[in-house]
Formats: structure tokens, sequence, C-alpha cells
């Protein structure tokens, strides 16, 4: 048997989906894949892993007319300095697939976190069809991100008007953001316009940020969790006029505890934040996307209530709008293209990943 070592160099683990082309990814063999179960149930027959997207190519030996028809600047230097066993490889991701995202896992769960993830894998085998083992093969995990577009829309606004028993005229709410898009880690400034022309009492002011989490590749789950909340105990009298700007701020720091948040993909040794807001192109297969993610930002007044007749009407006091936010990462200025390099070099049998980001 020929033993040889194998050695795979990316130049960079995360992959920046533009929504209308994929930067290209270098590759052995690309697998994502859709994890939706624990690893252990796998021994008794249940598969919770669903493979969205397999593309394999040969390295070696060399198909005719497969290697790059260009090298980047960094393949130019990795074959300059891996010499004649270097083998040049590009990929393009397709544009239809999701982004990396994990959902948070509980303080007990144990193995793999269910979501989407992608792997670059090198291995040795007679043929494809062959069960490929650990010890001949490397892993690594990449990722597929989006960053924020250059254009945005109109900041978000909503309004509304209850009207209450006993009160000849209606409270009118208004709240507004400063803008559509915000970055990670960056306050959410949230305007609160209030006219209370009723003879009721304003309590309370609340404000909460949702994460609204769509699974739509097995089933058509919907999960719902509060990011941040904040309750502000000011008083809007009757018959008199407010208007107030405050900052709420998302963390993933702050929701460490929560089982099934939705997050960012993760790399190993990294932390990592809160899911992006998915940006989805016209057209495209949602079912296909695994998992959507989406924001949004509530504003609720506690109103006092007023006699039986006006309490039997609205048992809830909450006055409340809300206003859809995304919540992204900004493109950083040197966004540039993934290149690789597989290296096959006489010796015993070892296989290895080796990075330049």
């Amino acid at each position: 048997m020929c033993c040889f070592q194998l050695s795979l160099y990316l130049g960079k683990r995360d992959y920046v989906d533009n929504v209308d082309s994929v930067e290209s990814v270098v590759y052995v063999t690309l697998t994502c894949a859709f994890r939706y179960g624990r690893d252990d149930l796998d021994v008794i027959g249940l598969t919770f892993r669903k493979d969205i997207y397999v593309l394999t190519t040969q390295l070696y030996p060399p198909v005719p007319d497969q290697a790059p028809k260009t090298l980047t600047p960094l393949q130019e230097k990795l074959m300059k300095k891996l010499g004649e066993n270097a083998y040049p490889f590009t990929f393009e991701i397709a544009t239809n697939l999701p982004c990396s995202i994990t959902l948070q896992p509980g303080p007990d769960d144990v193995g793999k976190a269910c979501g989407v993830d992608f792997e670059v894998k090198g291995f040795c085998a007679e043929n494809l069809e062959e069960k490929i083992h650990k010890r001949n093969s490397v892993r690594l995990i990449i990722r597929k991100v989006q960053f924020a577009p250059a254009q945005t829309g109109p900041a978000p606004r909503a309004e509304t008007t209850r009207q209450f028993m006993m009160s000849d005229k209606p409270l009118h709410l208004e709240a507004s953001l400063d803008r559509e898009i915000y970055y990670h880690g960056d306050p959410i400034n949230v305007t609160v316009n209030i006219n209370n022309t009723t003879n009721k009492v304003v309590k309370k002011i609340k404000i909460s940020v949702d994460q609204i989490t769509d699974v739509v590749l097995y089933s058509l789950d919907k999960y719902t969790k509060t990011v941040c909340s904040e309750e502000i105990n000011e008083t809007v009298a009757a018959n008199s006029t407010f208007s107030k700007t405050y900052s709420v701020t998302p963390l993933l720091s702050s929701n460490r505890q929560k089982r099934g948040l939705a997050l960012d993909g993760k790399l190993k040794h990294e932390d990592t934040n809160l899911a992006s807001t998915t940006i989805l192109r016209p057209g495209m297969d949602k079912e296909v996307l695994g998992i959507l993610v989406s924001y949004k930002v509530k504003v609720n007044l506690v109103v006092s209530r007023g006699g039986i007749l006006d309490r039997a009407a609205f048992p809830s006091s909450d006055v409340g709008v809300e206003m859809p936010v995304i919540l992204m990462h900004p493109k950083p200025d040197d966004c540039e293209s993934c290149v690789g390099c597989c290296r096959k070099s006489e010796g015993k049998r070892h296989f290895s990943f080796r990075g330049s980001w």
C-alpha cells in the first residue's frame, strides 16, 4: 500500500454570502448539513442529520481541465512553497444554501448542537462509495456568513390607537427606530411618542427585542425568544403627551442559558453572537435554507384600567406595537476571496489541515 501525506490549506474560515453571489471556497469535499438531533440516537437507527449539499472533486491523480485556470496570489505563494506535489483547487458555494447557524444547547445537553454547518474534508479512498475512516481523513468546519447590505431601507415605524370604554377620546402610541440595520453589539434606539387624550394613566413602558427562528427544513416550527427586555417606570398622566428615546442592546452574554436560541455558526476556540438576520433573495426556496432568523422590537404600554365595564372589555391593559429590525455584522474592508492548495508527499500516512488566515 502506498503511504502519503495530505495537507489542505485554506485562505480563511469565513465565506461571505453576498445574496447575489458567494465567495469562492477551497474544497476537497464540501458538505452543507442540517443537524436536528443527537448523535447518540444514530445507533438505534434514527438519523437526525440531513446533508443539504455535497460536492466532491478528485485532486490526485489530477483530472484534466479541472485545475483552476488562474491562481490567486495566495495559491501562487503556496505552489512555490510546497513544490511539485501541490494541487490548487477552488469551489463556488451555491447561492441558495443557508448560512451557518447553531441552536444554543441547554445546560444539560451533550454532543453536537443542532443547526446548519459546512465542512471541508480531505480523504483518501479507492472510491467514493467506500466508508471513510477518521484515520484516513481530515476535517475542517468553515462558515457561510452574510454581512449587512450597503443599501438600507427606511427606518421602521409603527403606531396604534386604542379607544377605551368610559373614555371619549383615544390613546395614541407611536414608536420608531433611527435606522433599519443595527450591528451586533450596537444599542438600538427606540423613540416612543404618546398622546394620551383619555382619562387613563400610563403606568409603565416595556421595550423588548424578540428573536424569531423558523425551522423550515423538516417542520414548520417557529420559536420566539426575548433576547432583550427593559421595563421603564414612566408615568404619562391623563390628557397629556410624552416623548422620549430609549436604548436597548441585545447580547448573547445576557442569554447564555436560553436553550434553542439561534446563534451564528461557531468555530473551534472562538465565541459567537446572536444569529444574524437571514437575508433572502427574490424567488429563493425557504425550505432549502433550513433555519430562518428575524428580529422585532416591541413597545408596550401598561395602562391603568377604569371601572368594572372597562376591566371586562379589556382584561389586558397593554397597548403595543411591533417593528422589524435587522441585526447583522458590517462588511469588513478586506473581504478577500478563498484560495487553497493540497499537497501530497511520500512517507507515513498522515493527514492535517494547515491554515493561513
